[in-house]
């Protein structure tokens, strides 16, 4: 029996407005890491790694195979 296998990873950066330092409070910058992942995770998305900066974040996670790349983004 033949199977296709697929494993795509994306990585995805988000930007504050005008890249403004607001992600400096650290637990606030880690609960915001959680959502992104728990928000993946409901996707089928599996997340590798949340991180980022005060004014940035960085996603790497899997594709599913049943998300389109516009609906994790968005």
């Amino acid at each position: 029996m033949s199977q296709s296998l697929a494993k795509i990873l994306v990585h995805t950066v988000f930007s504050t407005k005008d890249r403004a330092p607001l992600l400096n409070n650290r637990e606030l910058r880690e609960e915001l890491h959680r959502y992104l992942g728990g928000i993946l995770g409901r996707l089928d998305c599996q997340p590798i790694i949340v991180g980022g900066a005060q004014d940035h974040v960085h996603l790497l996670s899997s594709l599913s195979r049943t998300c389109e790349p516009s609906a994790m983004v968005k």
